[in-house]
């Protein structure tokens, strides 16, 4: 009956060890929504989760042992985090944009590589009222994997400020240069 019970007498450690893993984990954690997530953040997320499981539940886990890899996981995740504002290290780390429809046009090749389907695609656009491709100047696939619908009206003047910074770095996309200069 052990193997369902455990041993009484390590609950009082799983229980101490669990309450200092967590404080440990609050104090150096960096302070973001899910929502602004990124693919590094997604798999320290994970790997802390495992050595936060490991070093509670598992009776030969010191604290200490436990409570390094979690110091040092963080303190990886917070280089790579500083690394991301460089161009370099954005490219290393962060997904570029990714242009599925032009000017009403579904880019299939492009929705491949980002491992979606036509129907993925249309099910996120009926969420967000797009029922229809006319009209639609791009859907951008962001880094972070939303998708941006740029209306065929938000670009009749020139692309503005923001879509062309999107825009600057995307794959497989060649920015059209401004129909009246630089901007």
């Amino acid at each position: 009956m052990s193997w369902l019970t455990g041993q009484w007498s390590q609950v009082g450690e799983v229980a101490a060890k669990a309450v200092l893993m967590y404080a440990v984990g609050l104090r150096v954690g960096e302070r973001r929504t899910l929502a602004q997530w990124t693919l590094i953040d997604v798999i320290t997320a994970v790997a802390l989760g495992a050595v936060v499981g490991r070093t509670t539940v598992a009776s030969t886990q010191s604290l200490v042992t436990g409570a390094v890899a979690l110091l040092v996981l963080v303190a990886v995740h917070r280089v790579a985090s500083v690394v991301r504002f460089s161009p370099d290290g954005s490219r290393l780390f962060d997904h570029r944009v990714r242009v599925l429809v032009l000017h009403g046009e579904i880019r299939r090749r492009q929705l491949r590589l980002c491992g979606l389907t036509d129907e993925d695609l249309w099910s996120q656009l009926r969420q967000r009222g797009v029922l229809d491709l006319a009209g639609i100047a791009y859907v951008l696939y962001e880094a972070k994997g939303t998708l941006s619908i740029v209306p065929a009206t938000a670009v009749a003047g020139g692309l503005p400020l923001g879509l062309r910074r999107g825009l600057e770095g995307a794959a497989a996309y060649d920015l059209p240069a401004p129909a009246d200069g630089p901007v």
